[in-house]
Order: C-alpha cells, then structure tokens, then sequence
C-alpha cells in the first residue's frame, strides 16, 4: 500500500481548486471567529451582529449554507472553466468556513457558541481542514496502482490498516484515527496507546479501579488542560453557565 504526495503539487485543475477552497475556508473562519471576539469584547467600531430591525439575530452559518448552496449549484450545473470554477471554489470555502463556525449550533440546535459545547466548532475545523489538506496534497489511504500484489493480499492489508484506524476512534482518539487513514504510522503507533476515558474502549476494557484507567485519566486531564489553553487562545474561551454574550 502506498502513500504518496503528489510530485506536480496544484498542477491538476481540481487540486488547484481544492486548495483554493481550502484557503477561502481557513481564511474566513480566522474572520469570522475574530469578528465574534470583538463582538464579544463590545469593540466600539467593530460594525457587530447582522439583526433585522424586529431584533431577530442573523448567524453567520445562514449566510455560510446559503454560499454553499449557491457555489454548489453552480459548479455542478455550469462546470465552468478557469477561472470560474477557482471563483466558485473560493466561494464554497467561505461558506464552509461560516457554517463550520458554528457547527456546534446546528449539533446541539441552540446557541452554544461561548459555552463549553462550542469548543466542538474548533473540533470540526480541524477535522476538516486536516482531511482537506492531505487530500490537496494527493495522499490517498487506498492508493493500490502499480502493485503486483494479488487482490486477496491487497483486502488483507487495507482491511488492517481500517482496523487500527477504528480501534484509535474507539479509544477516543478521534482526529487521529481519521488522520491515520491517510498516514498510516500515525494511526498504527496511536493504537498502542492508553485509551480516553469514557471512550467506548475505556468502557469495556478499563476496570473502574484499574492502573489504566487512573493513568489514562491523568494522562488526559494534562493532554485536555493544554488542548483547552490552547483553543481559548485560538478561538475564545467559554462564557460562565448562564451568562448570554454576543457573538
């Protein structure tokens, strides 16, 4: 099984795209997570939210899905050449940026955007942008061309690769279960290690007195604490329960 990056990197009209999208969507999010911050911080000159004038607040994923729509319809329906299917790229990874913002509204149906639940929007930027990335940069998890391995062989060793992957998931590790199926050390070093608790692995193989799961929950209180410094740095930190702030 191969990985490989692609040696001719944006030669190809979709990668081009696909890292143009990428670009729209980390750009905007950076925007639209900066301007919530100074909403938030009641910045004087910064212009604040989008209301109508009977005091209904307009979210930004409103404006992000009606973008997506929009770019999505076009690109399929027009197929246009360059440069407007970049522009439309451009365009859909606006709209993924403002909508992702907030996918923690739209999980949870209310506003949670400052709460602690709101932390699961950093989550599903990452996510995508990681996944993004690594297919622009031409890593397949399944690439099996010019190999003379027989077919049997080649199920063997991708069914391997899709086992461990699940096994990190099902240890809590999330990102790095579906980061691994396109880098597969990655995924096969972190199935070794100590599952997070609460995790359905730390559920069925963990005792509830057990030295592994006192290690693994003091392992990840330390691993939480600095993932924690680090999104309140990046993206705000939470609001206290019960206190409203704007966004």
């Amino acid at each position: 099984m191969e990985f490989t990056v692609s040696q001719d990197f944006l030669g190809h009209e979709g990668q081009r795209a696909g890292f143009l999208l990428l670009a729209g969507f980390l750009v905007s999010w950076l925007f639209i997570r900066t301007s919530a911050r100074m909403i938030r911080a009641q910045v004087s000159w910064w212009p604040g939210n989008v209301e109508t004038s009977g005091g209904l607040h307009i979210h930004h994923l409103v404006w992000g899905i009606v973008l997506l729509m929009l770019c999505g319809f076009l690109g399929f329906a027009l197929q246009p050449d360059d440069p407007w299917m970049e522009v439309l790229a451009v365009g859909f990874g606006v709209g993924m940026g403002l909508t992702l913002d907030e996918f923690a509204l739209w999980l949870h149906l209310q506003d949670v955007y400052w709460a602690d639940e709101g932390r699961q929007s950093v989550d599903a930027v990452v996510i995508a942008l990681a996944f993004g990335g690594l297919v622009v940069l031409g890593l397949s998890p399944l690439d099996m061309t010019d190999r003379e391995e027989s077919t049997a062989v080649i199920a063997g060793l991708t069914a391997v690769h899709v086992a461990y992957c699940v096994v990190c998931i099902l240890k809590g590790k999330v990102w790095i279960g579906l980061i691994g199926l396109f880098v597969p050390l990655l995924g096969f070093v972190a199935m070794f290690r100590l599952a997070k608790p609460g995790s359905p692995w730390a559920r069925r193989f963990y005792g509830a007195d057990s030295r592994r799961l006192a290690r693994a929950k003091a392992r990840y209180s330390r691993v939480e604490a600095r993932r924690h410094r680090l999104m309140d740095a990046v993206a705000g930190a939470p609001s206290e329960p019960d206190h409203k702030t704007p966004q």
